[in-house]
């Protein structure tokens, strides 16, 4: 992991991806990838709760997307999240002035991922001003997906407010048979809802496109992130923890190989 963030700098040219089993629980603790108690049982109830949302905000003409993790997987008191955020931020060493296209980012509790997802947004710091959209794009644990979701609420969000969605980015992959627009799949994931304090501190206002990946082929994923790809004013986050369970040098030899596979466009 080491080696992939002395990488985040790096400006992808190309989409990544293979086929990587999902252990559906860590035997130590839920927050390093399934929450903490976030049992079927949880996650539909989540589901039901953000359904009443969206019935309620619907009548006021937006609906939005409740987060699922708050106070699990990171503060949901704003304050104590906002303090820690940026706390994790202000230990990352000022980097060369290079602005990144794509991230790499880690979905994790922030007790566990959150000094490595801080080495990857600290390199927005000097680009923030010109990031308007984020693609936020990463796997879905907890609903079967069969092709990439889309949501269809209005924003999401988080403790420290809303982020709406970017609707124009959202109509231009509509028409695309594999995508699909669906909520159930955003309601109880932490994959992208993680990332997002992180963005909202660092750049402040800007849209979202989240996408969900499920049962589809990197070539889908591609064409995807090709019709979003946009301009400086698009930044691309992929949530990914890379691996899972492996010993430490084994999940270095993997991080460094999939690092070097991007650098070359592999």
């Amino acid at each position: 992991m080491q080696l992939a963030i002395a990488r985040a700098d790096v400006a992808l040219d190309a989409v990544v991806l293979q086929d990587v089993p999902v252990t559906p629980r860590c035997p130590r603790d839920g927050l390093i990838h399934v929450a903490l108690g976030l049992n079927f049982r949880n996650t539909a109830e989540i589901m039901l709760r953000q359904e009443r949302c969206k019935m309620r905000a619907g009548l006021l003409g937006m609906t939005s997307r409740l987060p699922a993790v708050a106070g699990q997987f990171y503060p949901g008191d704003p304050d104590l999240l906002r303090t820690q955020v940026l706390e994790l931020l202000a230990n990352v060493a000022a980097s060369q002035n290079v602005t990144p296209k794509a991230l790499i980012a880690p979905h994790a509790g922030y007790a566990y991922s959150g000094r490595v997802a801080a080495a990857a947004f600290a390199r927005l710091r000097d680009s923030a001003h010109a990031i308007t959209r984020v693609v936020l794009i990463g796997p879905a644990h907890y609903v079967a997906v069969r092709g990439i979701a889309a949501p269809t609420v209005d924003a999401f969000d988080t403790p420290l407010g809303r982020v709406p969605m970017d609707v124009e980015a959202l109509r231009k992959i509509a028409d695309l048979q594999f995508v699909i627009r669906a909520d159930a799949p955003h309601a109880p994931e932490h994959a992208l809802e993680v990332e997002l304090p992180f963005l909202q501190t660092v750049l402040g206002s800007f849209q979202v496109v989240p996408l969900l990946v499920g049962d589809t082929t990197p070539q889908d994923v591609a064409h995807v992130l090709r019709q979003l790809w946009g301009g400086p004013e698009t930044l691309i986050v992929v949530s990914s923890d890379l691996s899972h369970y492996h010993s430490y040098e084994t999940a270095r030899r993997l991080d460094l190989a999939t690092a070097v596979a991007i650098e070359v466009g592999d």
